[in-house]
């Protein structure tokens, strides 16, 4: 595996995300900044209180608070609507960020009790949210990266939605990357978010800065976020260098959603076409996707580390393990955009020879 990483970090050009992450993502953030900027001091200050404000607007929510993580920022919102109900049970997929990547944050931190719903492989439904006992919030990631970035449709949202409504179950967006999901849905970012009664937006991941995450909410949501930021030490004395390379990137990239979701079809398509490749999903609805190959991966890594190797292009820096099949995770943005059509085409080629039947 670490021939296979190697060989990914050396090559010329990168399939995935922006380009190889180095300092220079803050260098270029901070090039028409003035000196004489002011700072940001423990969440006050222009810097961060315009941002702030910019992306509540965004969203079509009253207000909005920066975190330095966006971990940080979602175990505080089921916080806030635990405590709002008087309720300690709060819902999410079983693959969700809370559940797999945390440590069990939210048990640990707080008296809150998880509920697990939907199955694993699948994106919930109506019907699995019916059948949940009495909670506090539903959490729904939107895309749901761990299934190869898949969402419900629109009008199976609002279904949803309406349902909760009724109900009194408040409803969070893990909207990480709520951003590169609209030219799937064709809605603006505030269609979607403010169904909602709190918002995550991540600023590193399709947006590509170094670091941050915005909670959305009403005023008495963001309020209250902002105590419990401080009690989990997120209130830094400055945050300007997040908040900066994430309104810089911001606005770079805002309007290329789409050009990176017709990249991700375009590709996932292409490689469906080879033996022994697959995607999920098939036909992508964001900038991303799941990629298989149907070999063991000992061998999938030798092969892979030859191509990158020889054609100088990095697919796969990484493989999970299956039964009989092995997984990585490709995602689309500006690195793409530095390979040529020649390149490209010999990858396709290579890739044809090494694993067609």
């Amino acid at each position: 595996m670490e021939e296979l990483r190697r060989s990914f970090q050396a090559a010329r050009h990168q399939v995935s995300g922006h380009g190889k992450r180095n300092v220079g993502v803050l260098k270029d953030a901070l090039r028409n900044v003035a000196d004489e900027t002011g700072s940001d001091i423990y969440g006050n200050g222009a810097v961060i209180n315009d941002f702030e404000q910019k992306i509540a607007a965004l969203l079509g929510h009253e207000s909005a608070v920066f975190f330095p993580s966006g971990t940080m920022a979602q175990q505080i919102a089921l916080r806030i609507w635990s405590d709002d109900r008087d309720n300690r049970h709060v819902a999410y997929h079983p693959l969700c960020h809370l559940e797999l990547h945390e440590q069990d944050g939210l048990r640990q931190l707080h008296p809150i009790e998880p509920v697990l719903v939907g199955e694993h492989d699948k994106v919930m439904t109506l019907e699995d949210i019916k059948a949940l006992p009495e909670i506090a919030c539903l959490l729904l990631e939107l895309p749901n990266r761990e299934l190869g970035g898949v969402a419900p449709t629109f009008s199976e949202l609002e279904t949803i939605v309406a349902y909760c409504r009724e109900r009194g179950i408040r409803l969070h967006l893990d909207g990480a990357r709520l951003l590169e999901l609209l030219p799937y849905y064709d809605k603006t970012a505030s269609d979607v978010a403010s169904l909602f009664d709190s918002v995550y937006l991540s600023f590193y991941k399709g947006i590509g800065g170094i670091a941050g995450a915005i909670l959305a909410g009403p005023k008495s949501f963001t309020t209250e976020a902002r105590i419990w930021k401080r009690r989990y030490g997120g209130d830094l004395i400055s945050l300007y260098p997040y908040v900066i390379s994430s309104d810089y990137y911001y606005e770079q990239r805002k309007d290329r959603m789409g050009h990176y979701y017709e990249q991700a079809k375009h590709v996932a398509e292409r490689l469906n076409a080879i033996d022994n490749i697959f995607t999920t999903p098939r036909v992508p609805v964001s900038n991303m996707f799941h990629l298989h190959f149907k070999e063991e991966m000992t061998d999938v890594t030798a092969r892979l580390t030859r191509i990158q190797e020889e054609v100088g292009l990095g697919l796969v820096g990484y493989l999970v393990e299956h039964d009989g099949y092995c997984s990585t995770e490709i995602s689309f943005g500006d690195a793409f955009d530095a390979i040529s059509n020649e390149e490209f085409e010999q990858l396709m080629t290579r890739l044809t020879a090494d694993f067609s039947a």
